[in-house]
């Protein structure tokens, strides 16, 4: 392809490559018999991205930028052993339930249950042991015109704590001209149980290990954010942005503000529209002057949860990356943080029957 052009979108043919390479896992794994770790690539020209199904995880996100140079702008480890008991949470799916849970412990029809407090006294993504951190397996593969994977997870009850078996799917899709979605489901098999999953790839559009995304101009279509405590825990209000370092209604660069926000940016935004989960909005547009890259995100979810990387402290990343503070950002669609405790913030408990659904749309172009 011709090296991209100012106001064009990029436009691709498709590919797509499978490697599959068998490796055993860890102690779930050996409980549930061998299981096979694979790196699958899907490609549209000179567009591509990487996964793997372990924590159904995005290792790269390939493109050109405004002078037709490729870069892969996601963080992400050297190998995939650093994946193994990671914290930082690079490219994985995240859950039984994303974010943060008060306590490690909420009570469904009068029944407390307690979860795995891996921050603190609070359960973070899912416990130690979340998604992220298990192997999928390949459900669906196909290539094609709009190349796409799909991987499958059954959680299974008391995992981490939760209650319930849990099946859950997620497929990677490109859709279109440099564009793919996300779509996940989870579908309770037997008991009633929180339910809400998170992509936590870390973004930054001059490529990964190239400086720190606080001059990346940020625009998040949110009215109102939900503040937190000191352990991040939600207080159940909801406040606007207006006059506050958080109002991104119009693009601003992060590191205009950050000096404002103690720790940096990591909050739950409330997004405009509606809130029940059924209608697909633009949430966020991030772009790069240097690179000319704009990412858009489209996502059906009532929140957004802005992280600024503020915990990156030089970890050590492909292609020899040091990962500093604020060398990446997360743009996290999600129900509220802490929904179980709070019955004014939207659903999030789901009964045999029910099925969550949750579908992300990023849309790449030059400007």
């Amino acid at each position: 392809m011709a090296p991209a052009r100012k106001g064009m979108v990029l436009v691709c043919l498709a590919v797509v490559i499978l490697v599959a390479v068998g490796r055993n896992g860890g102690a779930e794994a050996r409980k549930r018999g061998k299981q096979s770790l694979g790196f699958y690539e899907l490609r549209r020209g000179e567009f591509s991205m990487v996964v793997t199904n372990w924590g159904a995880t995005i290792l790269a996100v390939r493109l050109p930028d405004k002078n037709g140079h490729i870069a892969d702008v996601v963080l992400g480890y050297k190998d995939i052993g650093s994946y193994v008991n990671d914290t930082t949470y690079f490219g994985g799916l995240v859950g039984r339930v994303a974010n943060r849970i008060a306590g490690g412990r909420f009570t469904i029809k009068g029944r407390a249950y307690h979860t795995y407090q891996n921050d603190g006294n609070n359960t973070l993504h899912g416990g130690h042991r979340g998604f992220n951190q298990v192997f999928w397996s390949v459900r669906e593969r196909v290539t094609g015109d709009f190349p796409h994977i799909t991987f499958a997870y059954r959680s299974y009850d008391g995992e981490q704590g939760f209650p319930g078996d849990l099946d859950v799917l997620v497929t990677y899709k490109l859709d279109g001209d440099c564009s793919y979605s996300v779509t996940m489901y989870a579908r309770p098999l037997d008991k009633p149980t929180p339910v809400n999953l998170a992509q936590h790839t870390y973004w930054n559009l001059r490529g990964h290990g190239n400086g720190t995304v606080l001059g990346h101009a940020v625009q998040i279509f949110a009215s109102a954010v939900t503040p937190v405590d000191g352990d991040l825990i939600p207080t159940g209000a909801v406040a606007p942005v207006a006059g506050t370092p958080f109002d991104f209604r119009a693009p601003a660069a992060p590191g205009a503000r950050i000096a404002d926000v103690e720790g940096g940016y990591d909050i739950n935004y409330v997004l405009d529209g509606e809130m029940d989960g059924q209608r697909v909005r633009k949430v966020a547009v991030v772009s790069d002057d240097d690179s000319g890259r704009v990412m858009e995100l489209w996502a059906d979810q009532p929140g957004l949860q802005f992280y600024t990387g503020n915990f990156l402290k030089g970890d050590a990343g492909k292609g020899g990356a040091v990962y500093a503070k604020h060398g990446g950002m997360c743009l996290e669609t999600q129900d509220f943080p802490d929904a179980v405790h709070e019955p004014g913030f939207p659903r999030e408990v789901y009964r045999p029957g029910q099925v969550y659904k949750h579908y992300m749309l990023y849309k790449f172009s030059i400007k």
